[in-house]
C-alpha cells in the first residue's frame, strides 16, 4: 500500500512526460497545470495510505 507513494514522484521525476506547452487548460501551459494537478492527487493517496496503514485502536 505504501507503493502508493511512489506514483507523485515517479510522476514528476520524468519531465518528458509533461515538457511540452500543449494542451493548455484555462490558458495555463500543460506544463504548469500538469505539475499543479500532482498536488491534490498527493494528498488523496497519502490519506489513503494513512488511513490503510494507521492502527486502529479498536
Amino acid at each position: 500500500m505504501k507503493a502508493l507513494l511512489l506514483l507523485p514522484l515517479a510522476g514528476t521525476l520524468v519531465p518528458v512526460v509533461y515538457d511540452r506547452r500543449g494542451p493548455e487548460f484555462f490558458g495555463v501551459p500543460f506544463f504548469y497545470w500538469y505539475q499543479l494537478a500532482w498536488v491534490p492527487v498527493t494528498i488523496a493517496l497519502i490519506v489513503i495510505v494513512y488511513r490503510a496503514t494507521r492502527d486502529d485502536p479498536q
